[in-house]
């Protein structure tokens, strides 16, 4: 067919409708047949189709990441601050400035281009390839470059390159749970099925980016790129809006009011310098920059940017890839986390733990697919021998393959085992987690997959559907005779069978025993695991050896039942304990069925295990979701679109939430919680995109992990706004009220600026990596409505403004206007003295400068002594202080530092001063304190 007359086709067909219609029209309206396409006529294709990806998958351009460090309120701040600046002529404290901004932005611009890189990289990792049928021939290319109309070729463990319509297939089961949510394979046939048949159970189509499990088959492509399924959610989620942390949010706020400060304080001093005083125009422009530059913590964007990615460095370190910094913080006012449960907080990892044979019950010991194991009863080791057979059938019955890969190359979406026998390789699985657990029970007892087909050769197959539940497959014995294997759900295998094997020796199977199985069944069920049953005919008609068929399915003796469960990961229940003594509570949502649910529930020791089923979940309105959904720990056989319902319900609740996902179907809860947290092992690129987080083990334990190291960002960013603002607040306060005594400058702008961003900034950043406070996990999680600001810091701001200058007032005060002590014989008594030397205002403005200095050491510490922590706790912060005072000493005492910011060198009676006026500073700090104590928390 020409490009003309298939963009006819295509552009005029509303509704495609590709699983009800006859295969040959498939192939006609896509101008294709069952030799694929020729190569020129797919590469038109593509030219006008586009390649076979997913828009927004492709990652975030580099500039939109600059442009995004300028989005902050704070930022802007500093430009004003540095354009002020330089029109006044002090060009040196606006490069300065200018140079913070360059700093803050490039700093935040690393970070989160390094994270979208590793994300990127990820994708690369797991780049898919496609088995097509190009000029009649089977080739292999990237799956980018397929379009409607090339027929494909899948087997088990291949991932679907884009939407097909099957046209044949061997066995095919496909694990569609990316696309649907529902974690059981499902079968594939060749057909046609009803036009208003849900996408669940189209079961003759093939979609993007689903997983087969098993079988193999052919298809041709119908849809790629955002035309898939996959692709029109993805397109659907562009539209949702990205929502801004709470600390994105506060730091905004905080940089407007900040602002807002500096207009009113710059108004009023100006007012009242030129309405009131006799001041020169040139020094009150002098005096508002002074306010402005004071006003302004031009350190506080550095500091939080550096804190957060140093929270984002350490999160990677624990597996958790930050994509957005911001996001650090946030995980730290998580109250609800609604978690996963298959692979998150189990193993995903399908274990046989109990059998059930001869009217006896044993136990399996070992854990996920690790072939070291025992068999035991009444708690002793028994010899496999008692077991043997209907293990026998669990491994000849069965579809698994095993390969090898190469460690350090990573994984390729199949189950791993132990080492086999090649110290760089281990085992891969490729098959249905069902079906992996039996094959890894049999490896327990001994038995070797390779020697046993040799053994007993596959002579047919009678495959498995949703409607037989039940497998059945037809080997030739070592003796030469015939025998079928049988397995499924005990029901449907018991209802074929007639004897049971019995120590050896096959009985009839009575009515008493029938009902003793169905009880142990029963038990099983109860204790959540998924139970199959096992038959086997050892004297089958050659007819049927030949051509199997249903009819083989009769006359069976029973073998007996296998009972498997997806074990809880090791860690998750301290894990789970940990945030539930720190506050929060965490809601499995799960697509399994509720028995299984509340079980895995009970064992890693949820809170409650109240459950609600998907189908009782639709049955409520809004109004009954929302009055019960806080006492709901156990959300069973849920689908994806079930995931957001509960997330707005607990947002609407006032939780901030934390949400995880792998399927593109769960991309929309990921992006729209407060905390989206996708997948990295099993997740789909769509719901990476969409996400803040992407665990890179699928543990939960790391999200706790994560929560912990949010909590210790968020109470460092606390200390230093704290630190920074309320230093900031006293050289506003001082500034001010020097200027309104009618002192002039109390302290010049480059000495404020040099105090803000030296010797305050280099002890602020250590505080970034302060340890965290023995208490940390143990508080509830802050109000959502709680910023960085509360009620206790905003009077720490305002009283320790208000003590700094009553302190360093009298400073200025008694050098500016005559010598402190009458009669003082200066000879010698200081550097750079000499008789007959009067105190000036550039001397009584260094003991302003350096006395902030001073304070503000003093002050770090009793911020941190209300967290708990000690002087030496942090080595790095013992450090940042003793370079802050090394730096200060070079500006007193250099000819540099002396000309760059107008000091002069103190001597020891100015340091005693000093220290005076320190000591009173601390213990009204000490005094404060205690008043706070009793009105307002402890943070």
């Amino acid at each position: 067919m020409s490009r003309s007359e298939y963009s006819e086709r295509t552009e005029s067909a509303t509704n495609h409708n590709w699983h009800s219609r006859p295969l040959e029209d498939v192939y006609d309206e896509l101008g294709s047949s069952e030799r694929g396409l020729d190569a020129a006529d797919a590469s038109e294709r593509l030219e006008r189709e586009g390649p076979n990806a997913i828009e927004g998958t492709e990652g975030i351009s580099p500039l939109r990441i600059l442009v995004e460090q300028y989005t902050s309120a704070l930022i802007w701040v500093l430009i004003v601050a540095a354009i002020v600046m330089a029109a006044v002529g002090h060009t040196i404290d606006a490069a300065v400035i200018a140079g913070i901004v360059v700093f803050i932005t490039l700093f935040g611009f690393v970070q989160d281009y390094r994270a979208e890189q590793s994300i990127q990289a990820l994708k690369e990792m797991s780049t898919t390839y496609a088995i097509v049928r190009r000029d009649g021939e089977k080739t292999e290319l990237d799956a980018t470059k397929l379009v409607p109309g090339d027929v494909i070729f899948v087997e088990s463990g291949d991932i679907v390159p884009a939407d097909a319509r099957i046209v044949s297939e061997s066995n095919l089961s496909v694990d569609e749970a990316a696309l649907t949510g529902e974690s059981v394979g499902v079968s594939k046939a060749v057909g046609e099925v009803d036009p208003e048949t849900s996408l669940a159970e189209r079961d003759n189509m093939l979609y993007k980016d689903t997983v087969v499990e098993r079988g193999s088959g052919t298809a041709v492509v119908v849809e790629t790129g955002s035309e898939s399924e996959i692709g029109q959610i993805a397109t659907a989620l562009e539209e949702a809006e990205d929502r801004d942390t709470p600390f994105q949010s506060e730091m905004d706020r905080l940089g407007k009011i900040i602002a807002g400060v500096v207009v009113a304080a710059v108004a009023v001093i100006g007012i009242a310098e030129l309405v009131v005083g006799e001041t020169e125009p040139l020094q009150v422009f002098l005096t508002a920059v002074g306010i402005a530059v004071s006003a302004v913590p031009e350190g506080l964007p550095a500091v939080v940017t550096l804190s957060l990615a140093l929270g984002a460095r350490r999160m990677a370190d624990q597996n958790a890839l930050v994509r957005r910094l911001p996001i650090v913080e946030a995980l730290g006012s998580v109250d609800v986390i609604c978690t996963d449960k298959t692979g998150t907080l189990t193993e995903e990892e399908m274990t046989v733990q109990q059998i059930a044979t001869g009217g006896d019950v044993y136990e399996v010991t070992g854990t996920g697919y690790d072939t070291d194991g025992e068999f035991r009863s009444d708690g002793e080791s028994v010899d496999e021998a008692h077991v043997a057979e209907v293990l026998r059938c669990g491994m000849l019955c069965n579809n698994v393959d095993i390969g090898t890969r190469e460690r350090e190359e990573g994984g390729d979406g199949g189950a791993s085992g132990g080492d086999d026998g090649d110290g760089d390789d281990e085992r891969t699985y490729l098959g249905d987690p069902t079906e992996i657990a039996l094959f890894v029970a049999a490896q327990k007892a001994g038995f070797d997959h390779r020697e046993l087909a040799a053994e007993y050769p596959r002579l047919g197959e009678v495959e498995f559907t949703s409607a037989r539940k039940r497998m059945t497959t037809v080997h030739e014995t070592p003796d030469g005779d015939t025998v079928a294997y049988m397995k499924g759900a005990p029901e449907t295998v018991l209802e074929r069978c007639d004897r049971e094997l019995v120590d050896g020796e096959i009985v009839d199977l009575t009515d008493e025993r029938r009902t003793e199985i169905e009880r142990r069944n029963e038990t099983f069920a109860e204790d959540a695991l998924r139970v199959m049953g096992f038959a086997y005919r050892p004297d089958v008609p050659d007819a049927q050896a030949e051509s199997p068929d249903d009819g083989v399915e009769r006359e069976m003796v029973f073998l007996g039942l296998q009972g498997m469960l997806d074990p809880p990961r090791p860690e998750v229940s301290g894990a789970l304990a940990g945030c539930l003594d720190a506050g929060i509570n965490v809601v499995m949502i799960t697509g399994d069925n509720a028995v299984t649910a509340r079980a895995v529930g009970e064992e890693i020791g949820l809170r409650s295990t109240r459950v609600i089923t998907g189908p009782e979940l639709e049955e409520m309105d809004d109004d009954e979701l929302r009055e019960v959904v806080d006492d709901v720990d156990i959300f069973a056989r849920t689908s994806p679109d079930h995931k957001t319902r509960i997330l707005q319900m607990l947002q609407a609740k006032g939780h901030t939430v934390a949400m995880t996902g792998d399927g593109v179907n769960d991309a929309p809860a990921v992006k729209n919680a407060d905390v989206g947290v996708a997948m990295g092992i099993r997740g789909t690129d769509v719901t990476e995109q969409a996400s803040d987080i992407v665990l890179l083990d699928d543990n939960f334990a790391t999200i706790r992990d994560a929560v912990r190291g949010g909590r210790r960002i968020f109470d460092n960013v606390r200390k230093f706004v704290n630190y920074l603002l309320s230093g900031n607040g006293g050289e506003v306060t001082m500034v001010f009220t020097g200027s309104m005594a009618g002192l002039g400058l109390v302290i010049t702008p480059i000495q404020i600026l040099w105090i803000n961003v030296v010797t305050d900034g280099i002890p602020a950043l250590s505080m970034g990596v302060d340890p965290p406070a023995d208490d940390i996990m143990e508080r509830d999680p802050r109000p959502p409505d709680e910023g960085v600001i509360t009620d206790r810091i905003f009077t720490s701001i305002v009283g320790i403004a208000l003590f700094m200058t009553v302190c360093l007032l009298p400073l200025f005060t008694l050098n500016y206007f005559g010598e402190l002590i009458p009669g003082y014989d200066v000879t010698g008594a200081a550097v750079g003295w000499s008789p007959g030397y009067e105190p000036s205002r550039e001397l009584a403005q260094t003991m302003v400068f350096t006395g902030f200095v001073v304070f503000e050491i003093v002050r770090i510490q009793a911020i941190r002594f209300r967290y708990g922590l000690g002087i030496f706790s942090n080595r790095w912060l013992v450090l940042a202080v003793g370079v802050a005072v090394a730096l200060q000493l070079l500006v007193l005492y250099t000819p540099t530092g002396q000309l760059l910011f107008d000091v002069e060198p103190l001597g020891l009676v100015h340091w005693a001063q000093i220290a005076a006026a320190a000591f009173v500073f601390a213990v009204l700090m000490a005094v404060f304190v205690k008043v706070q104590d009793r009105y307002f928390d402890r943070y």
